[in-house]
């Protein structure tokens, strides 16, 4: 992949900040580099990212963050990834690692009746794990679209429909930064963003030592 510089002449991208997450001591030093490395990655400036306590119960070790898709003040699409890591592996998970994504969006009610819409939004995370180089094994989740029609008080309130995409999958690797790469082109095929051009990345801003 290759990075446009700004005096190009090419179309570039607004500067994006690094995500920061913490690796704390106690996590097995594979699983604390792999989530070190995570802070090396630059999503595309409309991603915001929090960390979040991680849950407790799903394995012996996991990480958690918030991520929502801002433009002009509006949130335009919010999910969580969890990154579980299970020394002894779980079989289901075919590996000892395993990502699970949680992506929800606001649609127009015409695209939410749209029969090919769950396949269209299964196809979103499919290409971008592969756009992302994001290798992994044993996906899975479901697709799901919602419409809430409003009556007695708010019934002069329009039809609102939504999309929820819940997916979790294997990393091949120990590499979890094209996973969280391809997290956030997920939120932004869900928010409506166009993907970003083959071979262009965000251009990261300059780190803080």
């Amino acid at each position: 992949m290759r990075v446009v510089p700004a005096d190009s002449g090419e179309a570039t991208y607004p500067r994006s900040v690094s995500v920061q997450l913490s690796a704390p001591a106690d996590l097995p030093a594979g699983f604390r580099r792999a989530v070190a490395g995570l802070s090396e990655v630059a999503l595309r400036p409309e991603v915001v990212v929090a960390e979040l306590p991680a849950p407790q119960r799903l394995a012996p070790h996991a990480i958690a963050m918030h991520a929502s898709v801002l433009r002009a003040d509006d949130e335009l699409a919010d999910g969580r990834l969890v990154v579980l890591h299970d020394p002894a592996g779980q079989d289901v998970w075919e590996g000892t690692t395993r990502c699970v994504a949680y992506v929800q969006a606001a649609l127009d009610v015409e695209m939410a009746n749209d029969p090919l819409l769950p396949g269209v939004g299964w196809a979103w995370l499919v290409e971008a794990l592969d756009a992302a180089g994001a290798q992994h094994c044993a996906s899975g989740g479901t697709v799901t679209r919602t419409t809430s029609e409003r009556f007695g008080a708010l019934a002069d309130q329009p039809i609102a429909a939504a999309i929820e995409i819940r997916a979790s999958w294997s990393p091949i690797g120990d590499d979890l930064r094209p996973h969280l790469v391809a997290f956030g082109e997920l939120l932004c095929a869900a928010a409506g963003l166009p993907p970003m051009p083959p071979g262009v990345v965000p251009i990261p801003s300059r780190r803080r030592r």
